[in-house]
């Protein structure tokens, strides 16, 4: 028999994401995924599931959830409030919910996306290796009112433990962005370069799970031409209108424009849960540092 949970209302942009969708770039499909990782990971290491199963992302506003059968729950991220039967509950704390519990949202105290992570991951439409919703590669792109979504059994009381985490307020306060060098970051002048590096960047109000459009206008450049290359998440292009936008995890996978900038990984994480007029530096990223990330990543 399925255990389900019902959307009584969707939240906003409200949809299921895992790590990503990867080794499908050659055929024009987005990566996708959780657009803070940090924080898909982290409900999924507080519940003892796989880092790689699929949970909840909630940009905003959160939905209201009736739980059909039991489970265990963690809320991680972007702080909205969370209540279980209108009763608060704390952020990265284990909570077991039963048959008929509903789980709901308020007011957004801090950062942009929260994560539902449940025991077990969410066991909803499998696409090119990925639970990851995107539209045109799964048959929905987000959760709606209505929506009966499938979780994994679970047996109420077998688990549940105090596990729970403080997480840095500086993951959604981030006044700097670690950067390293675009492949066109050679076309830059001196002057373009210290613009760069000493100016704050205002987001835009054009930013989503596609990209990030920074209000600063930046100074033209020669050569603003290139010829149509690759891109991925975290890629900064500069426009002809000299506008910087932040390529995020449903971007495409090429773009035309002057690739200037690289973010690092956690620096995406971090700018996934800022809001339209927060802002930040860049911050060239050292070799000593980037060598570093380097190692971690290939380490067994």
């Amino acid at each position: 028999m399925d255990n389900n949970i019902l959307i009584l209302s969707e939240g906003m942009q409200t949809s299921i994401q895992d790590l990503g969708r990867k080794g499908y770039r050659a055929y024009g499909v987005p990566i996708a995924g959780a657009m803070d990782k940090y924080s898909a990971i982290l409900a999924n290491k507080l519940l003892n599931n796989d880092e790689k199963l699929p949970v909840m992302e909630m940009t905003y506003t959160g939905p209201k959830i009736l739980f059909e059968d039991a489970t265990l729950l963690v809320i991680t991220g972007a702080d909205m409030s969370p209540k279980i039967n209108d009763k608060p509950i704390k952020m990265n704390v284990l909570y077991e919910v039963k048959t008929s519990d509903v789980l709901s949202f308020g007011k957004l105290k801090s950062g942009a996306r929260t994560y539902l992570g449940v025991k077990g991951g969410f066991l909803t439409e499998k696409k090119l290796d990925s639970y990851s919703f995107y539209e045109g590669i799964t048959s929905q792109s987000r959760v709606n009112k209505g929506d009966r979504l499938r979780i994994e059994n679970y047996e109420a009381g077998m688990e549940l433990y105090s596990s729970k985490i403080k997480v840095k307020r500086s993951h959604f306060e981030a006044k700097k962005l670690e950067v390293t060098k675009g492949p066109e970051f050679h076309r830059l002048t001196k002057k373009h370069r210290e613009y760069l590096f000493s100016k704050q960047f205002k987001i835009g109000s054009l930013n989503d799970r596609m990209g990030c459009q920074l209000k600063n206008k930046f100074p033209p450049i020669k050569d603003q031409e290139i010829i149509t290359s690759s891109t991925i998440p975290g890629t900064v292009q500069l426009t002809p209108s000299g506008k910087l936008i932040i390529m995020m995890r449903d971007c495409p996978t090429t773009g035309g424009y002057p690739r200037i900038l690289q973010l690092t990984d956690m620096a995406i994480n971090q700018l996934a849960q800022k809001k339209e007029n927060d802002m930040f530096k860049f911050d060239l990223e050292s070799s000593f540092d980037f060598l570093g990330r380097l190692v971690f990543r290939f380490k067994d």
